[in-house]
């Protein structure tokens, strides 16, 4: 009786290469062989016929990577597999990657909702973390990887950024845990950089701050946070506006969307106001007052931009508490009412929508009414810019010894 021959990895290593590709069977495992090439790489090999009796080889790995006890346990499977008319190897689904998670979030909540702040989320996401996670795989992200973005953008942009964008990557993640079983979101309460407070949103800036914000405004940032207390607008308004959305009578048509509550509609701007707009250079074929870079563009970069504010303004010692961008919407407001303008007057500058039956029957436009809010305003703004104190105060000489 012939003894069974046994094959080790001792005996694959003993394997001497030849002119040409030649396999090794494995006495052990019918259909499992060694391949060794003239260059002397080696690596294991399965073989079987199929169902349709086609000889189907698959390659196992190299046999410098593993020993052969494993070489034969994934053989057999692929042996089975092949007999089956299945791949070889089982194929495993490529890893969900953040952009893959990202472009469903936008398109199956954030389009399909018809969310307002579509744009911003897809600026955040675009800027601030595609480029750090767009192609890791989505549940590789762990809570540290969250506090290292939120720590950089707070520091390159601002806690307030921080935040924004915090509330972005919840919400994707959130969608996806509403569709994976086993998915736990890394989010967690307590990564909010800044504190929220109710009373911020009862913020409205004093006549020496709005001076100070006027005094140390520059460029297009500076010229936004201006027509911004000139006109009570949302700050996505403020950003977009175009030459030709301007009249040649001074009448800005602020332009709607079908999902948005309300605009301002057609507004008669002040005078001071169209002086803002008239301060600005048009920029090659770009239409838009307050131009980005290209041809094509608006502004954008607002979160750096208030930030290199308010280091000017620390700088010149100015007299500014902390704010936010829509304290100036709110301060425009309060302003058309300490102006004398009627407050359903002002709401309707500012595109809010008039509740109940009058915001349902009445349909006048109140474009006299408006320009006229908005007059007011820029007349009390002339007055409070003009009037600045500290001009009027004369140094004292000192007497001579």
């Amino acid at each position: 009786m012939t003894r069974r021959r046994k094959f080790s990895d001792t005996g694959v290593e003993a394997l001497k290469p030849k002119a040409t590709r030649y396999t090794s069977p494995d006495p052990e495992l019918r259909g499992h062989y060694v391949r060794v090439m003239p260059s002397g790489a080696k690596s294991f090999v399965a073989v079987a016929r199929d169902p349709n009796g086609k000889q189907v080889w698959a390659t196992i790995g190299a046999a410098d990577k593993m020993g052969i006890e494993k070489a034969r346990t994934l053989a057999r499977e692929a042996i089975e597999r092949i007999r089956q008319g299945l791949p070889p190897v089982e194929q495993k689904a490529a890893p969900v990657t953040f952009n893959d998670v990202s472009d469903g979030y936008l398109k199956r909540h954030v389009v399909a909702k018809g969310l307002l702040s579509e744009y911003e989320i897809r600026r955040c996401l675009d800027v601030y973390v595609i480029p750090q996670w767009g192609k890791r795989e989505f549940v590789s992200i762990r809570r540290g990887d969250v506090a290292a973005l939120l720590d950089k953008i707070e520091d390159e942009n601002g806690a307030r950024q921080a935040d924004s964008v915090l509330a972005i990557v919840r919400g994707v993640c959130n969608w996806f845990a509403a569709r994976n079983d086993d998915y736990v979101s890394p989010i967690v309460r307590g990564m909010r950089r800044t504190v929220p407070k109710d009373r911020a949103r009862e913020r409205i800036l004093t006549d020496d701050e709005i001076r100070s914000i006027w005094k140390h405004s520059e460029g297009p940032f500076g010229a936004m946070m201006r027509f911004a207390l000139a006109t009570a607008q949302r700050r996505e308004k403020l950003m977009t506006i175009k030459w030709d959305d301007v009249s040649i009578d001074g009448v800005w048509h602020v332009p709607s969307d079908d999902r948005e509550k309300g605009t301002g509609g057609d507004l008669k701007l002040s005078a001071l106001a169209l002086e803002i707009i008239r301060s600005q250079s048009r920029m090659g074929k770009n239409p838009y007052v307050f131009a980005g870079r290209g041809d094509d563009g608006h502004f954008n970069g607002m979160s750096r931009a208030k930030i290199n504010f308010d280091k000017r303004a620390k700088e010149a010692q100015a007299k500014l508490e902390p704010w936010v961008i829509h304290d100036l919407r709110r301060t425009a407001r309060s302003l058309m009412s300490r102006a004398g303008v009627r407050p359903d007057i002002a709401e309707r500058v500012m595109g809010h929508v008039i509740a109940g039956v009058e915001g349902i029957y009445d349909r006048h436009a109140y474009r006299d009414e408006k320009g006229d809010a908005l007059e007011r305003l820029g007349a009390l703004l002339d007055t409070i810019i003009k009037n600045d104190p500290s001009a009027n105060v004369v140094p004292i000489r000192k007497a001579a010894q």
